[in-house]
């Protein structure tokens, strides 16, 4: 009786055959994509949103009362 591999198993293998098979230009843009998730998630990061709290709190307890005081007393 045969076995069939279990569906995780046949996702990777559905995607790995895919990219094998796969011509220049999907190749392209796959790479094209992935600079482009890198971008949005790594350098976007850095530039929209900085670590005020660490910047602006020497220690995890002073952070944490900001934290508290601003959920709980709000202007």
């Amino acid at each position: 009786m045969d076995k069939k591999p279990n569906i995780g198993a046949r996702i990777v293998n559905f995607y790995i055959d895919g990219f094998k098979n796969m011509g220049k230009t999907g190749k392209q843009l796959w790479l094209l994509i992935l600079i482009k998730l890198f971008i949005m998630f790594a350098i976007w990061r850095l530039v929209f949103f900085p670590n005020v709290l660490k910047t602006d709190f020497d220690s995890d307890e002073e952070r944490s009362e900001h934290v508290i005081e601003q959920l709980t007393n709000p202007e």
